[in-house]
């Protein structure tokens, strides 16, 4: 394991980490956030909480012992044996915030299976520097995925296949938030790191897959604004924002910086027209490989491209010039809110939208559209942001991994739509997630679902030109459902699809997977696990489909 992946691991799981999705200006409708108009939310912190201290933390060790069988193409029975060691940890106190899962597991294989450790966990926390005023907040995501020829990335269910690969990303950042007399002010900086482990495959015609590496993201906004019926019988506000991503792959970079004014027209106490107009700065741009006499690119470790430091920087999309939009803006009351809208950004016309409705305090639907261009890096950095800081970590319940979704009654999150494709190209990203959660005593269920287009950027004469205008899809699915029986057990169920349609020629794939799980509590410390899980891979890259049954049973003993 290299220095860059324990900082990455550290710096999460020090901070328990987080950072909340922009809410305004254009800064915020970058791709993964729900994009909202001008008008500014209310408070702008989802997922913290107030009240008493209170501190959990249950460090446990397991040892369990697994099946898997190959049913296609092969028919394969490979046994492990795995040792874990992991925490699960959340704090809810008056200045801080957070939820941390993070666990560590070595699976010995027996016979022909082979031996693989695995670090996955994700965090997200808050923590008031100055209440009520400036807040830290943090977060990180280490995560083990499949990748298959067409740079295809999903959450996998599988032990040592040879197509897996580990994703590492953790930010930090402060937000400010005052008011200067019915002025309210807010500023927030984010800077982020992530980092791809070199998965090791290759396309249909055996070619290297152009695979991300690791890039530094780095974003900031600032706004000032009032409400209606303060100075004016409108709302007003003005504001700046600044995005900046760095990554290594042919030292690619994006640059986003952008001034707008908002304002905020009410119709009736709960209804608005909202709009706003600015001035946006956009460009991506990155150098070629380094090539040999008869011109083909040099491939370095891990089968990623060598950058030719000396080449001049290569323009791939740049726009400058007016941005506007305007929209509805819809309140009926706290638990419910509505916005949608239409502008024009990029050079092209632009959608954005966010509904939220929580009836009860055990039931959330929330729902968003997003529009932005990012690398992979600064795509899922502001995805993770996204998270509340109080959710319930789904894992696979055979080998223990993050399987992309986690649970919350303030609104769940899934990461399956935003991993997506892992190719090393800038892209614009536009689509719509949603999630409902909903607890009814000791049982919560909650679905998630998504759609998300990818449009590469790549500058001509370069490596990457070949990927402009090229368009990845991803739709997904995701459910589970949980709770206690009886006084001891408690049990979950968990189902995935995953529907990937590659622009790289024909690079389809389609996943699916469901497991469930049991754990018997003999005493205080010490518990019994049982689980199940089918997963169900195909894929235009390989001739057959791939369908794996797979069961464990083992101890979990919790300090």
């Amino acid at each position: 394991m290299t220095l860059r992946t324990i900082s990455a691991l550290l710096a999460g799981a020090a901070l328990m980490s987080g950072l909340p999705a922009f809410a305004q200006s254009y800064q915020g409708r970058d791709s993964g956030d729900s994009a909202s108009s001008g008008a500014q939310e209310e408070g702008g912190e989802a997922g913290t909480r107030s009240g008493g201290r209170r501190l959990a933390v249950q460090p446990y060790i397991e040892a369990s012992q697994i099946l898997t069988a190959q049913l296609s193409p092969g028919d394969d029975v490979v046994t492990y044996t795995q040792l874990a060691a992991g925490v699960d940890a959340s704090i809810n106190g008056r200045r801080s915030a957070g939820t941390v899962s993070l666990r560590y597991e070595r699976n010995f294989g027996w016979g022909n299976a082979s031996d693989s450790d695995t670090i996955t966990g994700i965090a997200r926390s808050s923590f008031e520097v100055v209440p009520r005023t400036v807040t830290l907040e943090a977060g990180a995501l280490a995560a083990r995925t499949s990748v298959d020829g067409s740079g295809a990335n999903v959450f996998t269910g599988q032990n040592n296949a040879d197509f897996t690969t580990q994703t590492y990303s953790a930010y930090a950042g402060p937000r400010v938030q005052t008011r200067v007399d019915d002025v309210e002010v807010t500023g927030q900086y984010l800077i982020g790191y992530t980092w791809v482990e070199s998965p090791d495959v290759v396309t249909a015609n055996g070619n290297a897959v152009d695979v991300f590496d690791e890039s530094v993201s780095q974003q900031a906004q600032a706004r000032a604004g009032f409400a209606p019926g303060t100075y004016l019988p409108i709302g007003v506000g003005v504001g700046a924002g600044y995005f900046r991503e760095d990554i290594d792959t042919l030292d690619q970079r994006v640059i986003d910086a952008n001034v707008r004014a908002d304002v905020t027209v009410p119709i009736t106490p709960t209804f608005a027209v909202v709009g706003g107009v600015g001035y946006e700065d956009v460009e991506v741009s990155s150098r070629d490989a380094v090539r040999d006499a008869n011109g083909v690119p040099i491939l370095g470790p891990g089968g990623r491209v060598v950058t030719d430091e000396a080449s001049p920087r290569v323009i791939a999309f740049e726009s400058t010039g007016l941005i506007w939009d305007v929209g509805v803006m819809w309140r009926p009351s706290r638990r419910t809110s509505l916005q949608a809208g239409y502008g024009r950004r990029y050079d092209s016309d632009t959608f954005y939208g966010s509904f939220s409705f929580a009836p009860n305090p055990n039931t959330n639907l929330s729902i968003g559209a997003f529009d932005g261009i990012r690398g992979f890096g600064g795509r899922l950095t502001n995805s993770l942001a996204s998270l509340p800081t109080d959710f319930d970590v789904v894992r696979d319940p055979i080998t223990g991994a993050v399987v992309g979704c986690v649970n919350a009654v303030t609104g769940g999150s899934c990461l399956d739509g935003l991993l997506g494709s892992i190719r090393s190209s800038v892209f614009r990203s536009r689509g719509v997630a949603g999630n409902f959660s909903r607890r009814v005593g000791r049982y919560t269920a909650a679905i998630s679902a998504g759609y998300e287009q990818r449009e590469f950027i790549g500058a001509p004469g370069t490596v990457l030109a070949a990927a402009n205008g090229v368009t990845d899809e991803n739709y997904y699915v995701a459910g589970t459902v949980g709770g206690e029986i009886g006084r001891r057990g408690t049990f979950t169920v968990a189902t995935y699809a995953n529907w990937f349609e590659g622009g790289f020629g024909a690079n389809d794939l389609f996943g699916l997977g469901s497991s469930a799980s049991y754990s018997h509590a003999f005493t205080q410390s010490l518990s019994g696990r049982a689980a199940v899980a089918v997963n169900y891979l195909d894929s235009d890259f390989t001739t057959e489909d791939l369908k794996t049954a797979s069961a464990l049973v083992g101890l979990r003993y919790g300090f």
